[in-house]
């Protein structure tokens, strides 16, 4: 998209000038283009600028349906440094803290509403150094991963709860009933691990760049959306393919039917109002970060300074 914009002559006898200027469109969380550049962009300044040359792991948390309208995070990342602590035989001190990057996804893959979290968290903790803060940190690594998911899920569902208890999102008796559930709702993946040797590979699949490119995804992919016109022209449906790894467990209404055989893929068919609708749903709300930083990589913590001073991009520059 672009405007006109008009050049006042300075001058009777000259001519006006007229020159076509790009302009942002400002729709937050709809227009390709402006979360394509989000995307190279966010995901560029943390490899070059933020993370260090240290393994990252990347988690994701979804929550219940009745706890996703305020979604938190700082318990989340409290319980992970608890968990990469416990690997250690005698837990250092000062407080270990890890360095995260959290993206809020309120969109699942079809189009629909589902809030979860993605982060990029470094797979152990750090240090300050033998100088102090102003020197370089030091990095505990966690090495071989030994974490107890279902026990993780366990603790940050009790803390969750508790906390959606005492700001008043949740009664008493509704957070009983949700602590005597069978299936806790809470979910919690960790199986995705950035080495250092994947980490700077250009366009492969497993270096960090290409996780973070995914945790900043946006709520749809415009090469997966297509139109149905009818015989007047005008559009009639609206659809959209999912990824072949979502097909299979795409099931509920609105979405269409799908093939059974290998390769195939989802389609979730609507009509324009009915694409509209859920596209305003997916709009983030203004004035809202897209990506939070956490432990070391928060701006007021001591060592950031020092930890992001290793990030390749950093390397030589005067702080």
């Amino acid at each position: 998209r672009a405007a006109v914009l008009r050049i006042r002559p300075r001058a009777l006898h000259t001519v006006p000038q007229r020159f076509v200027v790009a302009f942002s469109c400002k729709r937050r969380g709809v227009c390709p283009s402006c979360h394509g550049r989000h995307i190279a962009q966010t995901a560029a300044h943390l490899v070059d600028h933020v993370i260090p040359p240290v393994p990252v792991r990347q988690w994701v948390i979804s929550l219940p349906k009745r706890l996703r309208g305020v979604l938190g995070d700082q318990d989340f990342f409290a319980e992970i440094e608890k968990l990469l602590c416990s690997n250690h035989a005698t837990p250092p001190s000062p407080r270990p803290r890890v360095g995260a990057v959290s993206f809020l996804h309120r969109f699942g893959s079809g189009l629909n509403r589902h809030a979860h979290l993605h982060a990029a968290v470094t797979d152990g903790v750090f240090l300050p150094g033998p100088h102090g803060p102003d020197g370089p940190p030091a990095f505990l690594p966690l090495g071989r991963y030994q974490g107890d998911l279902a026990a993780l899920t366990e603790r940050v569902r009790r803390r969750v709860i508790a906390f959606f208890k005492r700001q008043g999102f949740l009664n008493a008796h509704a957070a009983a009933d949700m602590l005597a559930w069978e299936n806790s709702g809470f979910s919690i993946h960790a199986s995705v691990r950035i080495t250092l040797l994947d980490r700077d590979v250009p366009s492969y699949f497993q270096s960090l760049e290409h996780l973070l490119r995914y945790c900043a995804w946006p709520a749809f992919a415009l090469e997966r959306l297509s139109v149905i016109r009818g015989p007047d022209g005008r559009i009639i449906r609206i659809r959209y393919v999912l990824s072949r790894h979502k097909a299979a467990a795409w099931v509920g209404p609105g979405r269409g039917r799908k093939s059974t055989r290998p390769g195939a893929n989802g389609v979730v068919e609507l009509t324009p109002f009915e694409f509209l609708d859920r596209l305003a749903d997916l709009v983030p709300p203004p004035r809202k970060h897209r990506h939070r930083y956490h432990g070391v990589f928060a701006p007021n913590h001591p060592l950031r300074r020092a930890v992001t001073a290793l990030a390749k991009g950093n390397i030589g520059k005067r702080g």
